[in-house]
């Protein structure tokens, strides 16, 4: 993942769930349900019993936090944003990536949350301006946004490298430095 490159290590994903992202990143994961934390212990994944917006991490003891499509499941999004920061060393990193909310992959999943899928309809998706907003108010720094799926939901997928946003794009990791 190009916004996690070069972050320090330890790292946690925070609502790692069945352990996909922490698996490839090397990370250790924090997860509120048990059952996911069991999965994710199949794919080598050590997880802590815990939420977002109350890490059970002590202050300044990790070099890189990451949210994969957190964000927008939780009820106070810039609490966790500021727990992170928290937990960071100092020139630390926060990775977030997000379905942008404008782009027409955030207005895809919006409807099917309208029509009433079982996820989408309880998510409250961001743009990526709603989400640095939140990791400055945390004392992060941003330092740059990578994005992903140029095309429509509806169009044929097709493999892409990551790039700088243009706000187009509908998955977006931002990159953030506690300073």
């Amino acid at each position: 993942m190009k916004a996690v490159e070069g972050a320090g290590r330890p790292c946690v994903e925070v609502g790692s769930g069945t352990g996909f992202f922490a698996s490839r990143l090397g990370c250790l994961g924090v997860e509120p349900s048990v059952n996911m934390a069991r999965l994710a212990l199949r794919r080598g994944v050590q997880s802590v019993q815990g939420r977002a917006e109350a890490l059970p991490l002590r202050d300044s003891s990790v070099s890189a936090v990451i949210f994969v499509v957190t964000l927008c499941f939780l009820s106070d999004p810039a609490a966790a944003m500021a727990e992170a920061s928290r937990a960071l060393v100092r020139g630390g990193v926060l990775v977030s990536c997000i379905v942008a909310r404008s782009s027409p992959w955030g207005q895809h999943y919006i409807g099917l949350g309208r029509a009433g899928h079982p996820f989408y309809s309880i998510a409250k998706f961001y743009d990526v301006d709603e989400v640095e907003s939140m990791a400055v108010s945390a004392g992060l720094r941003p330092e740059g946004h990578f994005a992903t799926l140029t095309y429509g939901p509806l169009d044929e997928p097709r493999e892409e490298e990551p790039r700088e946003y243009s706000g187009a794009e509908g998955f977006v990791c931002s990159r953030f430095r506690k300073a």
